[in-house]
């Protein structure tokens, strides 16, 4: 109720009604995300679902390499979906992607954005390549004692850096089946070159600074 402004010194101004309407707009975050995948060799199909959301969610798809880097996987074979679900929206989402040859572990995730609550959700799946998901390893043995200024680089992610004889192994001490692997031996600042000599079982001795073993295909250990 407002006065009417209209009175002056003979006729006062005397209330009257108005109305004025006002819409409050609710926007609801997702409430839920979930991602489940099928897989056929390096053929995956993804699908990613937000649920509860007010207005439906955006939905993209990236993937993380090993060193860290985040790419947007690229609208391809790309099917969504929004359905209502009483006052607020399910957004589902399903991809098609092939992991390419020498992928041997690939981080994909389902991005759920929300701009109208600034709100975004990760849901991430890692995809192991089955020649390293049994993954080999190469051990380093020693005859008798172990030589004071001896160490092993590399195994078991340390270097004791005991001294001056150092062993390491290209591409590393566990690698995947079926795939090659090289052992170095060094010994910097070390007068004369030493001689090296290398076992594995009750094969003869193979000298030299590097043994490289192919198509490795059990864990074993050398010495």
């Amino acid at each position: 109720v407002v006065w009417d402004n209209t009175g002056n010194s003979t006729e006062p101004s005397v209330p009257i009604s108005k109305e004025a309407r006002m819409m409050l707009k609710v926007n609801v975050p997702p409430e839920k995300v979930e991602i489940t995948h099928l897989t056929s060799g390096r053929n995956l199909s993804l699908r990613c679902k937000s649920e509860g959301a007010k207005p439906p969610a955006d939905i993209l798809w990236t993937k993380t390499s090993p060193d860290g880097v985040e790419t947007e996987i690229p609208d391809l074979s790309k099917t969504r979906e929004i359905e209502p679900a009483g006052e607020l929206y399910d957004t589902a989402e399903q991809i098609f992607y092939q992991l390419e040859e020498n992928e041997m572990i690939a981080k994909i995730s389902c991005v759920v954005r929300h701009h109208n609550t600034n709100t975004t959700i990760y849901k991430n799946i890692t995809f192991v390549s089955p020649a390293i998901q049994n993954a080999l390893k190469v051990t380093i043995q020693r005859f008798a004692e172990p030589v004071l200024y001896s160490s092993i680089e590399n195994q078991d992610g340390q270097d004791n850096k005991a001294g001056l004889v150092k062993i390491s192994a290209d591409p590393g001490f566990k690698v995947p089946y079926n795939t090659s692997v090289t052992l170095k031996a060094a010994a910097p600042g070390v007068f004369p070159e030493p001689r090296y000599l290398w076992w594995v079982g009750d094969q003869t001795g193979i000298a030299g600074r590097e043994l490289r073993i192919d198509n490795l295909e059990e864990d074993k250990s050398y010495y």
